[in-house]
């Protein structure tokens, strides 16, 4: 069963990276086509910023479950590394239950946010949901869960990539 959890998830990550990654890039096409038309062309378009700013709010909370996956996401730990190994597993479960209680919070509040905005609609995209540009916040909220999830019963996936948190090596 934990394998197969393992594979769901790494397929979820995945799914998180390549989401938060064509976001980051549309942002990266968006900002300066708004500079062009601005500057160049001396006639502003009125949909890059907003369209810039939905496209932040789908790299944050999908980018944010990824980095909280593997545990690259910004972090201070130099009082936990210095405590005992028992105590450290004791606040690596205390944080895992607070993050578990933020993201329950995101998907209550969030699905509640959602529900009251469906019926809005965004005044430079009018044919777009104010419901929908809220989407990313309960459903990164049950990512979150489920990545929680996972770091509680089986652990935290082994990152390849290197430590990123371990100072560098000097010879």
């Amino acid at each position: 069963m934990s394998v197969f959890y393992r594979k769901a998830m790494d397929a979820l990550y995945l799914l998180c990276v390549i989401i938060a990654g064509v976001s980051l890039v549309l942002i990266s096409a968006v900002i300066p086509w708004a500079v062009y038309t601005r500057y160049v062309i001396n006639r502003a378009a009125s949909w890059p910023e907003p369209m810039a700013v939905l496209l932040t709010i789908v790299l944050t909370f999908f980018g944010a479950a990824a980095c909280y996956r593997l545990g690259s996401h910004m972090n201070v730990t130099l009082r936990v590394d210095k405590l005992p190994p028992g105590w450290r597993r004791v606040s690596d479960l205390i944080v895992e239950l607070l993050m578990a209680a933020m993201a329950l919070f995101m998907l209550v509040k969030g699905t509640g946010l959602v529900e009251a905005t469906w019926s809005n609609s965004i005044a430079d995209f009018p044919f777009l949901s104010v419901g929908v540009t809220y989407l990313p916040i309960p459903i990164g909220g049950l990512i979150l869960l489920m990545f929680v999830i996972e770091h509680v019963t089986i652990g935290r996936p082994i990152d390849t990539s290197g430590d990123a948190h371990k100072p560098a090596a000097f010879d």
